[in-house]
């Protein structure tokens, strides 16, 4: 299965729809709840590329983007694939 990590906030709700996809592919994902943590939002947004919203997604290491960048990869098929699911 892959390394999926997930930048996250507090009561943030595309943050909330990005882990429901996931959950209903059955992936498991490390959560980082950067709200109170600068240090680990700078990281985000350094391996981002300057993103500066939340969730920001990363499946092995790639950059996957944020919420609806997922759930457009997913319609357009290619989520499956780096979830090891394909």
């Amino acid at each position: 299965m892959a390394k999926i990590e997930v930048f996250t906030k507090f009561l943030c709700p595309y943050c909330s729809r990005a882990k429901a996809l996931l959950d209903r592919k059955g992936a498991a994902y490390q959560e980082i709840d950067v709200t109170m943590d600068r240090a680990g939002f700078d990281a985000m947004v350094a391996r981002a590329g300057g993103a500066r919203t939340v969730p920001q997604i990363f499946i092995d290491g790639q950059h996957i983007g944020g919420s609806d960048d997922m759930a457009a990869l997913d319609a357009r098929g290619g989520l499956d694939p780096l979830l090891g699911l394909a």
